[in-house]
C-alpha cells in the first residue's frame, strides 16, 4: 500500500469549506439535498480513484460497508421511530419546563440515542417556546446536551460510541463514564437555566405577564413506537460478536442487526398514525441531508484517517490528555464517528508499543486511552454542526420553524468557544 500524501485531503477540506460557506452565500441552492448529494459524489470520485490506485480500496470499502451504512441505518431508524411519537405540552416555554425538557433529553439520549432523543423532544420544545422572542440559545443548548453530551452512557447514545462498540468495546463498558456524564450535563443545564431565566424575565418583566399553563403538562401519543425503539436497543445490545462469535470471522453476519433495525423502522411507519407525523411536521429532509453530506464526509475523509494511522509516531499522541484533545479537535471538524475509529486504532498501536497486559485491555486498548477517545469524540461532537450526525437535523428542524440559527462559524464563536470549551477543559483537569 502506498503512503497517503496530504494532497489527498484536499477534497475533504473543500467539502468542509462548502458546508461552512454555502449557507452564507447561496443558501437557496444549498438547501436542496440533491445538490448536497451531487457535491458529495463529485468530491468523492477522485478520492475513490486515488485510494483504489494506491491499494487502499479495501479500506474505503470497509469504511462504507461497516461504518457508514450501519451509521445511517441507526440514525435513520431512530429518526423515523421517534418521529411517530407526539408529545403535547402546555408548559408554554417557562425556564423550569425548558430545563426539564433538556434534563429528560440528557437521560434519554444514552438509551434511545442522541438522534432518537433529539427528534422526540426538539419539536415539542420548540412548540412550547413559540411565543418566546429569544430561542436560539434554547436550540444551541439542546444541540449540545440532547444531541451530544447526553449520549455518553451506552453505545446507543452516540454514533461514535456505536462504532467503537462495533469494534469490540463491550456494551456495558461505557456506563463507567457516568461521573463525566453527570458533571458535563449538570453544569450545562445550570448554565442554560441561568441564561434562559435571564431572557425570560427580559421578555416578561412582571409576574402577571408571564406564561401560564393548566392541566397535565405533557401528553404522549404514539406509544407503540416505544416498542420499536426497544427492538432497536435489543438488536444493538445482543447482535454482536460476544453473543454471536461467528460475526468476528464473518462480519457480514452483523448486517442481521441492521435488518432488525430496518424492520423496526418499517413497523413504525406501518403502525404510526399519520396524524402524529403531521403533528410533528415530520419530513424526510433532515435525514436525507445527513445521508447526502455524510456520504461525502465518510469517503473524502478516509485518506485523512489512513494518514493518521500511518503517522502515529510522527503525531506523538500517547497520553490520555493528548488523545482526548486530539480526538476532540478532529471530531469537531471531521465528524466524531470516523474520528473515533481512527483514534481507537491509534490507541491500539500505542497500547501495543507499551506492552500492556492483555487482560487489562478493552478491545485491545488501554482503558485510560479508550476513555479519552470516547469522551473526546462525544463531547467535542457538539462543537460544530458537522461534529455529530443529529446536529444537522436539530438545526434543520429549528430553521424550518423560522428560528434563525447562526452559521457554521457563528455557532462556534457565539457558543462553542464561550460555553462548551471551558466545560470540556474542566473535564480534562478533573477526570483525565
Amino acid at each position: 500500500m502506498e503512503t497517503i500524501h496530504l494532497i489527498a485531503l484536499l477534497p475533504f477540506i473543500i467539502l468542509l469549506l462548502l458546508i461552512a460557506v454555502m449557507p452564507l452565500t447561496i443558501s437557496r441552492l444549498w438547501e436542496n439535498n440533491l445538490h448536497k448529494f451531487i457535491v458529495s459524489v463529485v468530491l468523492s470520485i477522485p478520492v475513490v480513484i486515488y485510494l483504489a490506485a494506491g491499494g487502499h480500496g479495501s479500506v474505503l470499502a470497509d469504511h462504507i460497508l461497516f461504518d457508514y451504512i450501519p451509521f445511517i441505518i441507526m440514525l435513520g431508524a431512530l429518526f423515523i421511530i421517534s418521529g411517530g411519537i407526539y408529545i403535547s405540552s402546555s408548559v408554554s416555554g417557562r425556564p423550569g419546563a425548558n430545563l426539564t425538557f433538556l434534563a429528560v433529553g440528557a437521560i434519554l439520549a444514552s438509551f434511545m440515542g442522541t438522534t432518537g432523543a433529539s427528534m422526540l423532544l426538539i419539536r415539542p420544545l420548540l412548540r412550547a417556546n413559540d411565543k418566546r422572542k429569544h430561542k436560539v440559545h434554547i436550540v444551541m443548548f439542546f444541540l449540545a446536551i440532547v444531541a451530544n453530551t447526553g449520549g455518553l452512557l451506552t453505545p446507543l447514545g452516540d454514533p461514535a460510541l456505536f462504532i467503537l462498540y462495533l469494534r469490540g468495546v463491550p456494551f456495558h463498558w461505557f456506563a463507567q463514564l457516568a461521573p463525566e456524564w453527570l458533571f458535563v450535563n449538570g453544569l450545562l443545564l445550570l448554565m442554560f437555566y441561568a441564561i434562559d431565566k435571564l431572557y425570560y424575565h427580559k421578555q416578561y418583566p412582571t409576574a402577571g405577564s408571564r406564561c401560564r399553563y393548566t392541566g397535565f403538562p405533557f401528553k404522549l401519543r404514539g406509544t407503540l413506537n416505544i416498542l420499536w425503539i426497544t427492538g432497536v436497543v435489543l438488536a444493538v445490545a445482543l447482535i454482536n460478536e460476544y453473543h454471536i462469535p461467528e460475526i468476528k470471522n464473518q462480519p457480514y453476519l452483523a448486517y442481521f442487526r441492521e435488518l432488525i433495525i430496518l424492520m423496526m423502522a418499517g413497523l413504525s411507519l406501518g403502525f404510526t398514525s399519520k396524524r402524529n407525523l403531521m403533528r410533528n411536521a415530520f419530513s424526510w429532509g433532515p435525514i436525507f441531508e445527513v445521508a447526502a453530506l455524510f456520504l461525502g464526509i465518510f469517503i473524502t475523509m478516509t485518506p485523512a484517517l489512513i494518514y493518521l494511522e500511518q503517522n502515529v509516531d510522527l503525531l506523538r499522541v500517547t497520553s490520555p490528555a493528548e488523545f482526548y484533545f486530539a480526538t476532540g479537535f478532529l471530531s469537531s471538524i471531521l465528524d466524531n464517528t470516523p474520528t473515533a475509529v481512527a483514534f481507537h486504532s491509534m490507541a491500539g498501536i500505542v497500547t501495543a508499543h507499551a506492552a500492556a497486559t492483555a487482560s487489562s485491555l478493552v478491545s485491545g486498548v488501554s482503558p485510560n486511552l479508550l476513555k479519552a477517545v470516547s469522551l473526546g469524540a462525544v463531547l467535542f461532537g457538539s462543537m460544530t454542526y458537522i461534529g455529530n450526525g443529529p446536529n444537522f437535523m436539530v438545526k434543520s428542524i429549528a430553521e424550518n420553524r423560522g428560528i434563525k440559527m447562526p452559521g457554521f462559524f457563528g455557532y462556534i464563536f457565539r457558543f462553542s468557544l464561550l460555553v462548551l470549551l471551558p466545560v470540556f477543559i474542566l473535564v480534562w483537569l478533573l477526570f483525565l
